[in-house]
């Protein structure tokens, strides 16, 4: 028997589905976290605060809205904005990356000048395939940055009542083969430490493979992870008990990541959490109508249509967690129904950032 995940669909137009707990849509709520690309929500995502790289990164991801605008007088700025900040503040960016990475963050700065360099000839060519592919070069330089500032100490506190339950100190990237076709996820144990171990534990013990889609909700969701037989979880064969992970979600003005409650219930109506459904692919985790804190082994892809879940608009956000995102072959789960499954889930990297307790 499937659990079903427990949120409310909250669109700009009236849109219903079956499920009982769906309300009217509240137009009024604000837009939220305007972020649709998963690599820039990761990105976003990391727990760092480097001024200069930060403010490199969202020059070029600001970028898009101009592309989008045809508007390359501001692309042109923004390139030059980006060359300044990797040849002029070199130095603190380097200050600030831990003395064993500072030989790999040197290179990477050198290979990064060389792109926005070639992207600055690019704005002025105005050819948008060549900039954008330029840009994500540069982007991915920038990313592997940022990695280079995180310390190998865990940035946030997990509660000690969880001691017992596997944890993703960092990030992991799998591969989830269906029987429509391949994708490949990032796993982000930074924000949801709990939800994303226990997902990682259990693709590596092959959990998930054979299992099928039990859940598809046309523009909404596809849920799969209910294992064969009576239960409806992962049972610890050490303790013959099912696992459960508490509701885990992190925002972005808070010390502290939230456990065991809802947005709603701590007054949180209008933030967005760290990691959103606010794209197509999200990944998330299912828990229980009664009881936040029992999810066990369930998990959905977030099937987002901006028209019916725009960015901040919706309260999946704030009700379940995300641990993760599609970065290639989300196109497939527009194929996936109740007839397909799960092939394989296989850990590509990261699983050396898993420990099975605290």
């Amino acid at each position: 028997m499937a659990k079903k995940i427990c949120i409310l669909a909250l669109v700009t137009i009236l849109f219903s589905l079956t499920s009982p707990w769906v309300e009217p849509a509240i137009a009024s709520l604000p837009n939220g976290n305007r972020l649709k690309d998963p690599y820039a929500i990761l990105r976003n995502s990391l727990p760092i605060n480097q001024k200069e790289l930060r403010e490199l990164q969202n020059k070029l991801e600001d970028t898009s809205e101009d592309l989008r605008g045809g508007r390359w007088s501001a692309i042109s700025k923004a390139t030059s904005r980006s060359q300044f900040l990797v040849s002029n503040k070199k130095n603190q960016i380097l200050e600030s990356i831990p003395e064993e990475n500072k030989e790999k963050a040197i290179t990477l700065l050198s290979n990064l000048k060389e792109d926005l360099n070639e992207l600055g000839e690019i704005a002025n060519e105005k050819n948008k395939i060549s900039f954008l592919n330029t840009r994500r070069k540069s982007l991915k330089k920038i990313d592997d940055l940022e990695a280079l500032l995180i310390t190998n100490e865990f940035p946030f506190k997990i509660p000690s009542e969880y001691d017992n339950l596997p944890r993703l100190l960092g990030r992991a990237n799998v591969e989830i083969k269906t029987s429509k076709g391949n994708m490949n996820a990032i796993v982000d144990g930074y924000n949801a430490p709990l939800t994303a171990g226990a997902f990682i534990d259990l693709s590596l013990k092959g959990f998930y493979d054979g299992l099928p889609i039990n859940r598809a909700e046309e523009f909404f969701i596809l849920q799969t992870g209910d294992p064969k037989g009576d239960e409806i979880g992962y049972v610890d064969p050490e303790n013959n008990e099912m696992r459960k992970v508490p509701l885990e979600i992190r925002t972005p003005n808070s010390k502290d990541t939230l456990y065991g409650q809802t947005f709603e219930e701590v007054g949180l109506y209008t933030e967005t959490p760290v990691l959103p459904f606010a794209t197509l692919g999200t990944l998330g985790w299912a828990h229980s109508d009664s009881d936040l804190n029992d999810g066990s082994s369930q998990f959905f892809f977030f099937l987002y249509e901006a028209e019916l879940n725009p960015a901040g608009r919706n309260l999946i956000d704030g009700r379940n967690a995300a641990f993760g995102y599609i970065i290639e072959g989300s196109e497939i789960l527009n194929q996936l129904g109740v007839d397909d499954k799960i092939i394989q889930i296989k850990v590509l990297n990261g699983s050396d950032n898993l420990k099975l307790k605290a």
